[in-house]
């Protein structure tokens, strides 16, 4: 018998959800009927699919058992599912092999709410039965295998795993009850917990009971007989009738498919017939999964075919921009023996994911109608809807009614339809600004579009850069970036500064700043953009902005070379008066040096050379003193 030690986060996990859900002990058998659905999903898979299992009979079922007594109660769940070899127990109730774990536990917060919709999340539902067990058997046998293992723990100090033996694959799961638990030894506790977070699950639940029959002899005791019944509806749900099923039906089952304690924002349930026989069953969640943007991140659609489970974790089901959307694909015409590799060049499929996608954005569009509600989504899940932009070509068009954005108008959040709404009457492009820093309002690049009342968006999301530089236009106004030079072109900027002949101490103070910043800049202009600043940083026409270089950098893609920026300067400002005075020397270069690095810090950006910044600005004001 070998003796394991939980992995460290495991244990922390253990003792969090005992705590967190103490007040909601129920959710371990949904937790533990969930899993035993999907084992039976993966080997009703197996005997439509693999020749070695096709000709043994299955009778897909999960049976709940208990029983009272003084010396130690006890509560059964078994299956007769695909099961677990030794490995797959190790992997399965020994480790948490996801690389959020450490995330995930720092998430807890002891809101009982709150943390039954993370567990729920996280996948590691099993480990709620330790709320309610003192001690938990684990009988499993793997289909194929003839080897079954018996896993114990008490859920403090590790597990063991030692061979076995059990009739037939399967998993039978034995909670040795605690006095938290006793609660749950009834025939009628039981039955209650399992049609409220079980019901529609799609194979049938029965429930073994002992039942007193009065004798019809006064002076013998009553006879007890064992009963078993189903106690579960055992039908797809998805295939009910719309017009038999309430709001109220369609949460319940939302929280028993996704383990998420609250109900869904919306669903979208789509019967088709026709060309294409396939139904699907959509459902937003009200918060966005905590490990959303985890590289990892699970796909949350179902695939059935004729109602046998194929797949969950393809994530040719749904695009990556709508991972947050859990829900179930059951399709009438693709074959049960599909492989994943063929799956993904379907045309069955490909028309029942493009329906789909459809589907799902025409709801979050008729949400969109109702502001307030819209917020709550966008705030969730805006920054997948982005992603989409510049994933989903077909739909770009619907994708962009969907975004929201501040501008240097309106604080709120307003869409491009409003934007073009309110642009001037002679305004040939929408205007934005990129960066991620949330005082992009007041970066100087805005002052001429200030200047002339034209409102500019603000797109201060760090994905910002990358979605909108592949924009090129909504509707018949083209997107410009105010990060690059030749935004002002189309304005009637004031050029008078650069139009008329310039002093030619002028052109040779430009060519001095040129030469200090070789190095960092491309080039040295006289801006008609700045009001108010002295000087600014603005990408080339053709060229990426600083931050998506950055970005560019950290994604491994790119040229290692820095694209360099083009210096504007405000020659009517009077801090540029005086540097043409100057001209050269130290104090020249110095101030050139701190213009630069200032300019750098109002885009966002990192001072190249922070102690020489630091040095030069302590030279000037000393001198000031």
């Amino acid at each position: 018998m070998a003796k394991h030690k939980f992995q460290t986060e495991v244990n922390q996990l253990l003792q969090l959800i005992i705590h967190s859900l103490y007040s909601n002990k129920e959710i371990f058998l949904r937790e533990l009927i969930s899993n035993a659905s999907d084992a039976l999903d993966k080997f009703k898979y197996l005997t439509l699919t693999n020749k070695k299992f096709s000709s043994q009979s299955f009778q897909p079922r999960v049976d709940i058992s208990f029983k009272k007594s003084e010396s130690g109660s006890r509560i059964i769940i078994s299956d007769n599912g695909i099961g677990m070899s030794k490995n797959d127990l190790k992997e399965n109730l020994g480790t948490i092999a996801r690389s959020g774990t450490k995330n995930f536990l720092g998430k807890l917060s002891g809101d009982m709410k709150k943390d039954s919709n993370l567990i729920g999340q996280f996948g590691v539902g099993f480990y709620s039965c330790f709320m309610v067990a003192d001690t938990v058997e684990v009988l499993t046998k793997k289909a194929g295998e003839k080897t079954a293992f018996l896993w114990k723990s008490d859920g403090k100090t590790g597990f063991t795993i030692k061979d076995s033996s059990r009739e037939s694959n399967g998993t039978s799961i034995t909670l040795n009850i605690n006095e938290e638990g006793k609660e749950f030894l009834s025939r009628w506790q039981l039955e209650n917990i399992v049609k409220k977070y079980s019901d529609h699950i799609s194979f049938p639940i029965f429930l073994e009971f002992e039942e007193s029959i009065p004798s019809e002899d006064k002076d013998k005791d009553d006879v007890v007989e064992i009963k078993v019944e189903q106690i579960n509806s055992a039908s797809a749900f998805w295939k009910k009738s719309k017009s038999s099923l309430k709001k109220k039906d369609y949460n319940e089952f939302y929280k028993s498919f996704s383990n998420d304690s609250d109900d869904p924002m919306f669903y979208a349930h789509t019967q088709a017939e026709g060309t294409l026989d396939y139904t699907t069953l959509f459902f937003i969640p009200k918060k966005a999964p905590f490990d959303l943007y985890y590289p990892e991140f699970k796909a949350g659609i179902k695939l059935y075919i004729k109602r046998v489970f194929i797949t969950e974790d393809d994530k040719e089901l749904m695009p990556t921009y709508l991972r947050f959307v859990r829900g179930i694909i059951d399709s009438e015409d693709l074959p049960l023996n599909v492989s994943r590799e063929i799956l993904q060049q379907n045309k069955v499929l490909s028309k029942i994911k493009s329906n789909s996608i459809k589907k799902i954005l025409g709801e979050i569009k008729n949400l969109s109608k109702n502001d307030k509600k819209y917020m709550e989504f966008y705030k969730e899940f805006g920054r997948p809807i982005k992603e989409g932009l510049y994933q989903d070509f077909e739909n770009r068009d619907t994708l962009l009614e969907l975004i929201r954005f501040k501008t240097t108008r309106n604080d709120g959040m307003v869409s491009f339809s409003k934007y073009v709404k309110g642009m001037k009457k002679d305004q040939k492009f929408i205007y934005f600004i990129t960066g991620n820093d949330k005082s992009l309002i007041n970066s100087p690049l805005l002052e001429v579009y200030n200047k002339q009342g034209i409102e500019v968006c603000i797109f201060d999301d760090e994905i910002d850069d990358i979605v909108f530089s592949a924009i090129p236009q909504y509707k018949d106004f083209k997107l410009k970036s105010v990060n690059h030079s030749d935004s002002v072109e189309d304005i009637k900027a004031d050029k008078e500064t650069s139009d008329k002949k310039r002093p030619k101490k002028v052109d040779q103070m430009l060519d001095n700043i040129k030469k200090i910043l070789k190095d960092s800049v491309k080039d040295v202009v006289v801006s008609s953009r700045l009001t108010d600043s002295p000087c600014c940083l603005v990408a080339d026409q053709n060229d990426p902005t600083a931050k998506m270089q950055e970005i560019m950098k950290a994604m491994g893609q790119g040229s290692s070379d820095k694209i360099k920026p083009i210096m504007e300067i405000n020659l009517n400002h009077s801090l540029i008066k005086k540097l043409s005075k100057l001209n050269k020397g130290k104090a020249f270069s110095n101030i050139v040096y701190l213009l630069y690095d200032q300019s750098l810090m109002l885009e966002g950006m990192k001072v190249e050379d922070p102690y020489a910044f630091a040095g030069r600005l302590n030279e000037m004001l000393s001198k000031s003193l």
